[in-house]
């Protein structure tokens, strides 16, 4: 009789580790899905940087060394004042 008691221990034992190994497997699945998603939204984000990062370079080489933006400037300076002074000669006309 005990030899029968004992095998009916060890069987709910079984059935307990089993439940529970059940509940962890879940909980790892939920968790592995949950780490996958962040993957995906930090990949997305990851080219999304790449992207800009890409078009920053771009802009800063058409953008020329300082020297190059000085003289711009000044051109752009330069211009406005003429189509200043050219307003104020149709104003006075």
């Amino acid at each position: 009789m005990n030899s029968l008691a004992s095998l009916e221990d060890s069987i709910c034992q079984l059935i307990a580790r089993y439940d529970s190994l059940q509940q962890e497997l879940q909980t790892l699945k939920s968790e592995n899905r949950q780490q996958r998603e962040e993957i995906l939204r930090s990949h997305a984000e990851l080219q999304t940087l790449r992207t800009n990062y890409n078009r920053l370079q771009t802009a800063a080489s058409m953008l020329g060394d300082k020297d190059q933006r000085d003289r711009a400037k000044q051109q752009l300076t330069y211009l406005i004042q003429q189509v200043d002074k050219a307003i104020e000669i149709l104003r006075k006309e």
